[in-house]
């Protein structure tokens, strides 16, 4: 495709924006390794919820999309959905609690709520585990959205494209800290969003399409609008619906929707200016991700089907791209070739803005834990903050080097966001109970991190040679529902056989954090002194629930009325209403 000097321009205009972020941030961030980490503590709930939103626009997100519908539909995008149960939990429920923690990082809780060696271990193992090694995976998958992308778009090889998209992320992540990338979430986001509802705007005037009328009306695509699976059709049903609302949003383990909050959105959390502002960025980020944006990528991707129905068609229209680099995920890629001047740049800027978004946050959230967790807490634990700042920056360029690695082995979005789901399944529920059940300990965690490991490995790497367990090609949702049995009988049966956590650790993380005191009552009964918090647990969970009806029914509207479906439409937009005003008032009268 031809990229105009138009183009060009709109996206070296993107890059000197981004890198002139970097540089107006850096000498605060720099002063401080909290400032460097958690922008001071004092970020507005506006700011946090775009910047979680602009980190999940990631640019593997519409391929995984697309990949998805391409195969099962509109319906299929259920396996993702789900999560936003797991994600009003973490609003209603955890937002708060975190905020009160006042640790550093999610990792730094493990010795807030465990004690001794037990609780250091689990500390150590995970900033390396989740910071390192599990981090560059998923940057790795957003580095071979960025790999496809400049391969169909610009033609670029997959090391010239990673050159690109690394360099300039690297830069003003490393100089910037978390209120650079805050900033260049927020300006990247509109480019972002801009980006796509043009694009799906335009593809609906190619001549090959015609109209939105004629999109849904075409027998490629027909059959795949429905917003639920065939309830008849158990092979379908199962995996796309069953398991994700059934099992997968509590069970399992996945960034950006870690039952009771993690990683980055913990961040997040913890760098709000209070309980209140933590709450609002949460709600906004499940809000926009799940309401907001899904509908421009649908409407591109069963576009795909009319011009690319099959991924041999893409293997003809661009022979340049490795054969293992093709798939249904690049059907989205293609697309956007058709894109005229002007609007193929602010695209292309916009997908460079997802990559960037989504590494940049990795980046800074991966050397927290490696300096915070690992080498101040075990290495240098008088390091000054200046020494801090610098190994941060140091290993924000190591763990991209490694990521860009990494990316030029894999294949596809969509295995590696099944592998990261195999490889959490059956620890999610430690995750919702530890603050609220007062006998899980260090013990329980490592555990479960071993066993879903394990049994994570068994099945992806092992059992395809041995065949111990016969799996059907068309049940490969078994493994999950494996993994999450045997890893939650697992650290079930370790919490019930080993030691409690001693009283004093207990009662003081029951103190400063002042989770709701119906599982600790047992700890609580031996100290009548102690002030039982009562809580408000199950007016958040109805919030939780009246929170995921409002987003479900919004998600819903905007497809009714892309359909034409006008009562449905109404009908979803009046519940979508009722919901907001509800969840509007009980924030706004939070203290």
């Amino acid at each position: 495709m031809n990229i105009s000097m138009i183009d060009w321009a709109i996206i070296a205009a993107f890059f000197v924006i981004s890198m002139l972020i970097g540089v107006l941030t850096s000498r605060k961030a720099g002063s401080s390794a909290k400032e460097f980490f958690l922008s001071g503590r004092n970020m507005p709930w506006w700011l946090l919820g775009v910047s979680m939103v602009a980190t999940t626009f990631s640019a593997d997100t519409p391929n995984l999309v697309t990949d998805i519908v391409r195969k099962n539909g509109v319906s299929g995008n259920w396996v993702w959905w789900a999560f936003l149960l797991t994600g009003m939990l973490t609003v209603f429920v955890y937002a708060k609690l975190w905020r009160r923690s006042e640790v550093t990082t999610d990792l730094e809780f493990y010795e807030l709520r465990y004690g001794g060696k037990p609780a250091a271990f689990l500390r150590a193992f995970r900033a390396i585990y989740l910071g390192v090694f599990f981090n560059v995976v998923i940057m790795a998958t957003v580095s071979l959205a960025a790999i496809k992308i400049g391969g169909v778009m610009l033609g670029l090889s997959p090391v010239e494209t990673l050159l690109l998209a690394s360099v300039v992320t690297v830069i003003y992540s490393s100089l910037g800290g978390l209120k650079g990338v805050l900033l260049t979430d927020f300006f990247q986001f509109f480019i972002a969003m801009a980006g796509a509802i043009g694009a799906a705007i335009y593809v609906l005037e190619m001549p090959e399409i015609g109209s939105l009328n004629n999109l849904l009306t075409h027998p490629n695509v027909s059959d795949k609008l429905n917003f639920l699976p065939d309830f008849n059709d158990y092979n379908l049903l199962i995996p796309l619906l069953i398991m994700p609302l059934a099992i997968q949003w509590w069970a399992t383990w996945y960034p950006g929707a870690e039952p009771g909050g993690g990683g980055y959105i913990a961040q997040r959390m913890l760098s709000a200016k209070d309980e209140k502002n933590a709450i609002g960025a949460t709600l906004f980020f499940n809000i926009a991700h799940y309401s907001m944006r899904p509908w421009p990528w649908i409407i591109i991707a069963l576009s795909s089907l009319i011009i690319f129905p099959n991924v041999s068609d893409m293997q003809e229209a661009f022979p340049h791209i490795p054969v293992d680099k093709l798939g249904n995920d690049l059907a989205y890629s293609a697309m956007l070739t058709f894109l005229p001047t002007g609007l193929i740049g602010i695209v292309l800027a916009s997908l460079i803005a997802a990559v960037m978004s989504t590494l940049s946050t990795h980046l800074n959230w991966g050397s927290s834990y490696v300096v915070n967790d690992f080498y101040q807490r075990f290495l240098r634990p008088d390091a000054s903050d200046k020494e801090l700042v610098l190994v941060g920056r140091v290993s924000t360029v190591l763990l991209m080097v490694l990521a860009a690695i990494l990316a030029l082995a894999l294949s596809s979005a969509l295995e590696a966001f099944n592998i990261l789901l195999q490889i959490g399944a059956g620890t999610g529920a430690i995750f919702i109970l530890r603050w609220f059940w007062w006998r899980i300990n260090a013990y329980t965690e490592i555990s479960a991190m071993i066993i879903s490991f394990a049994v994570a490995i068994f099945f992806e790497s092992i059992n395809p040679k041995v065949q111990w367990i016969v799996i059907p090609e068309n049940q490969e949702y078994l493994k999950l529902l494996y993994g999450v049995g045997i890893t939650t009988v697992g650290w079930v049966l370790v919490t019930l056989l080993t030691q409690p956590e001693k009283d004093t650790i207990l009662l003081s993380f029951y103190r400063k954090v002042k989770p709701a005191a119906f599982g600790w009552k047992k700890l609580l009964y031996r100290y009548p002194q102690e002030h039982q918090e009562q809580g408000r647990l199950p007016q958040e969970i109805g919030l939780m629930l009246v929170g995921s009806v409002m987003v479900y029914s919004a998600l819903f509207a905007v497809g009714f009325w892309i359909y034409s479906n006008i009562l449905p439409a109404i009908i979803a937009s009046l519940v979508a209403i009722v919901g907001g005003v509800i969840i509007i008032k009980s924030w706004k009268n939070l203290k």
